[in-house]
């Protein structure tokens, strides 16, 4: 996986074959001991970087989620649905040849990471879980706890085209996400843009079947999660309107030995708002 040298080059291209017969992508950067790191979306796992430079503290090994990235688009598109993604990591792990691995999920990669934790907890050394989307475990947020988050953000000068947007949608009254992309960053300035343009889904039919009926079980997952022993660690950004810090919390209150932490100033992407507390909250946590 490293190079003699103990290290390895960034955006490595490498494939391994799904059980389903799939091909599937994932990059290593970084060096020391290896961190999976799961992504959102879905989508293609460029957005996620090098975690604010995390990878100066491990290596990390980032999947393209099959039809994204590199990865290929599966003959069945049932097999997008999350549960089912849970078996594209175990290849992945046994790919790298590892007996337990760091795990750590962002955002929608938090559900399948949770489900892969609930399925093999005894291949999970440490689980991280970043701004998590928690439909996996059940964690319901109502329009009043992000409208509540949302307005702690009135001096913002983007915000009352914003906030409009946001309130049409929990009206049912309109759709319009990207008006709302603001409250998902700390600072809503020219690198957010940015990253916010380069990182949307571009697969619709992975996004429609990730969450299909039965990619989630909550009861069977919280039970799982209730038992599991390693360590976990919870990170939410204060500003975070997908995953705020309250549902998060709750979330970290299903595992026995979790902690929880809220990163101040950050969003759904915290390594961007404050790479340097954003990593030593991780590097600490995986020493």
């Amino acid at each position: 996986m490293r190079s003699p040298r103990g290290e390895t080059p960034p955006s490595s291209p490498l494939l391994l074959t799904a059980p389903d017969g799939t091909r599937l992508a994932h990059r290593l950067t970084g060096s020391g001991a290896p961190l999976l790191c799961v992504p959102g979306g879905p989508a293609d796992s460029a957005y996620l970087g090098d975690l604010g430079g995390l990878s100066a503290h491990c290596t990390l090994v980032i999947p393209d989620l099959r039809g994204t990235g590199r990865s290929d688009r599966p003959a069945d598109p049932s097999s997008y649905r999350c549960d089912r993604q849970v078996e594209d990591v175990e290849a992945l792990r046994r790919h790298l040849g590892l007996d337990r691995v760091d795990l750590l999920g962002h955002s929608a990669g938090a559900n399948l990471a949770a489900q892969y934790a609930a399925r093999y907890p005894h291949r999970v050394g440490r689980l991280a879980l970043v701004a998590p989307g928690m439909r996996a475990a059940g964690v319901d947020i109502g329009p009043a706890v992000r409208r509540e988050l949302a307005l702690e953000r009135a001096g913002e000068p983007w915000f009352p085209a914003a906030f409009a947007a946001l309130e049409a949608i929990a009206a049912g009254e309109g759709s319009d996400w990207e008006a709302v992309a603001p409250f998902l960053y700390g600072r809503w300035d020219e690198a957010a843009r940015r990253h916010h343009a380069e990182g949307q889904p571009d697969n619709p039919e992975a996004v429609a079947h990730f969450g299909a009926d039965g990619a989630f079980t909550p009861d069977t997952t919280r039970a799982a999660l209730a038992a599991f022993a390693a360590p976990v660690l919870l990170l939410a950004g204060a500003h975070d309107l997908n995953s705020p810090p309250s549902a998060v919390a709750e979330f970290a209150a299903l595992f026995p030995h979790a902690s929880f932490t809220v990163q101040p100033g950050a969003g759904h992407y915290p390594w961007l708002d404050d790479p340097g507390r954003f990593v030593a909250a991780l590097a600490a946590f995986l020493a």
